[in-house]
């Protein structure tokens, strides 16, 4: 049933809960820490999907053995500006970290910097493993692929993930452009979030049993079977189908890791490894014509003063409201999270013996 009320958690309480999980579940405290830093990015600029939403299905991971927490990476192949990495199955922010830290180096050494990795488990809000580029004033790009719930144009069935595409680069002034986007219409987490919320999804999102479209956010997660960004081919489908693609040519392609149709869901009681794939790249913009980082800002700038259509939503430039979101995150102190949320990690909690979230408004 929906409810207006929503509870609230202060930032560092959500972040105190979810490295104790971590740890509980067998994470050494490093690991732990990094892998709450990435959830509790995407619940601070608002994809609450990708934030602690998720964080019960990665200890489930590493309770079962999917995911080894205590892995090292390991380079199996590596040139100047590329490197091929195992991920030895660890947990996201371990190998996210490894992978683009090195990408940065290289990038810092002779322009650009490529990993691909196999052998990785989920790794959270691509947009974060950009951003980490962007901090050291690099383009930072990020791909992954994922369990094959994204149906092709003209296909009955999934074989393609959610595969998203995350682009991060720096301007002026410490401004910035910040792609993060799947290449389905919606990620899979936002009808997970629906369910939590008890509302219905939009028309277009998913695909019922029935193979028609349905507003029903449990028959979607159940029946698993996303359109692609644009939806069916008469309103451009095709296109997301094919950006779906290419990031299963960077991710899987060039590290040797399942394709998305080899993988298996990602479920609450999953036993294999998936196996996914996962590509990273830093791009030093000081290799090209100067002044990038001006011009860069003059677009945003543009874009932004641009007459909108609705004096009450101007225009904004790509990453901008998830800057806007976390800014009134850090202003409020706390994160709101669905009650459902809030009672499933109580379940969590008393499961693993860690003290609860303190909720401030119950």
């Amino acid at each position: 049933m929906n409810s207006d009320f929503m509870p609230e958690v202060k930032i560092e309480e959500a972040k105190r809960f979810m490295v104790e999980a971590l740890r509980a579940a067998g994470a050494p405290l490093k690991e732990a820490e990094a892998h709450s830093e990435l959830l509790l990015h995407a619940d601070i600029v608002g994809h609450y999907s990708h934030g602690m939403n998720r964080l019960e299905l990665y200890l489930n991971d590493m309770k079962s053995g999917v995911c080894d927490a205590n892995a090292k990476q390991v380079i199996l192949k590596e040139t100047a500006s590329t490197a091929w990495v195992d991920g030895c199955r660890a947990l996201g922010a371990t190998v996210g970290n490894f992978c683009m830290s090195l990408a940065i180096k290289k990038s810092k050494e002779c322009g650009v910097g490529i990993v691909a990795v196999k052998n990785c488990n989920h790794y959270g809000m691509a947009g974060y493993w950009a951003l980490r580029a962007e901090k050291e004033g690099l383009i930072g790009m990020s791909f992954t692929n994922s369990s094959p719930v994204m149906v092709p144009t003209r296909a009955k069935k999934g074989a393609l993930g959610t595969n998203p595409i995350a682009f991060a680069a720096p301007a002026s002034g410490g401004d910035s452009l910040v792609v993060d986007m799947a290449s389905t219409t919606a990620a899979m987490g936002k009808i997970e979030m629906q369910i939590r919320k008890g509302d219905p999804i939009p028309e277009g999102w998913a695909l019922g049993a029935d193979g028609k479209t349905t507003t029903d956010p449990q028959e979607a997660f159940d029946t698993g079977r996303l359109l692609p960004l644009g939806g069916f081919e008469a309103t451009s489908g095709y296109k997301g189908y094919a950006l779906s693609a290419m990031v299963e040519v960077l991710c899987s392609g060039l590290s040797g890791s399942n394709a998305a149709y080899n993988v298996p869901p990602w479920t609450h009681t999953q036993t294999k490894s998936p196996n996914l794939g996962q590509c990273f790249v830093a791009l030093d913009p000081s290799c090209f014509a100067p002044g990038f980082g001006d011009r860069l800002g003059h677009c945003l700038n543009h874009w932004r003063e641009m007459e909108p259509m609705d004096p009450a939503s101007p225009v904004l430039a790509p990453g901008d409201k998830e800057k806007i979101n976390a800014s009134t995150t850090y202003e409020r102190g706390t994160i709101v999270y669905p009650q459902q949320q809030i009672d499933s990690y109580g379940i969590v909690a008393e499961r693993m013996g860690i003290r609860a979230m303190e909720i401030l408004n119950s």
